[in-house]
């Protein structure tokens, strides 16, 4: 089995002087697509913002293949392949999709034909946004947001893709194009992606791994197919 891409060992993190996170550990390899589940509040959102340095690491190790995080900014982690969708998605609602894109591309300096390859290719992925290229992103639906946030992600040509909740508040036909998607990006051989998910049937469908959270700790963890029926009640239904 070959190292890990991601390695989290053993990570704390405090917010406001309560302990989120106590002692989590999880790892993604190579080309793998792992959900990290969990009821409401139990650290999954503060376990994604620990890797990209939107919360201090209390203690514990962090490494993306040979790169130590811990001592990184949010910028230098992208950098070094990191790509965040956070939820809510975060999209500028004022700018236009096509705008909201070259962003992306202009703060990771990516320039000439080397830019329209990349917008090619999310356009490719996510062909609704070549239509609405000219739209505000204000005035996008939710999963059309959520396909430009993951877009946007993508130009960074990131190794490890981190998602929180990207079904949340999205129409069924939507969430199955995404989930196709996700499905294409793990097969293309090129990213990993750590999936932040609470819909049971859209990590069943496309994950590799699963971790499971409460309270701040990992409870069980496993391949996709160990997500049983009766380890969703016992460790993910309130």
């Amino acid at each position: 089995m070959s190292d890990p891409l991601l390695n989290l060992s053993a990570a704390e993190v405090d917010i406001d002087g309560s302990r989120i996170l106590r002692g989590v550990t999880l790892e993604v390899r190579a080309n793998e697509l792992v959900a990290l589940m969990g009821r409401n509040g139990v650290g999954k959102t503060t376990t994604l913002r620990a890797l990209m340095g939107l919360r201090p690491l209390r203690s514990g190790v962090m490494t993306l293949g040979t790169t130590d995080l811990v001592p990184l900014d949010t910028a230098a982690r992208a950098r070094a392949g990191l790509g965040y969708v956070p939820q809510g998605r975060e999209i500028f609602p004022h700018l236009t999709v096509e705008e909201n894109l070259r962003v992306s591309l202009v703060t990771h300096g990516i320039k000439g034909s080397a830019a329209r390859d990349a917008l090619d290719e999310v356009y490719t992925l996510f062909p609704i946004l070549r239509q609405f290229v000219a739209r505000k992103g204000g005035v996008l639906s939710g999963g059309q947001q959520q396909q430009l946030a993951i877009a946007r992600a993508l130009l960074t040509k990131p190794r490890l893709l981190l998602l929180d909740e990207p079904t949340e508040g999205i129409q069924p036909s939507i969430i199955e194009e995404i989930g196709d998607t996700l499905k294409k990006l793990r097969a293309s051989g090129r990213l990993s992606i750590l999936l932040v998910e609470q819909y049971v049937d859209f990590c069943r469908a496309i994950a590799d791994r699963f971790y499971a959270m409460d309270r701040g700790v990992v409870t069980i963890s496993g391949p996709i197919a160990d997500l049983t029926d009766e380890v969703v009640q016992k460790h993910l239904q309130v």
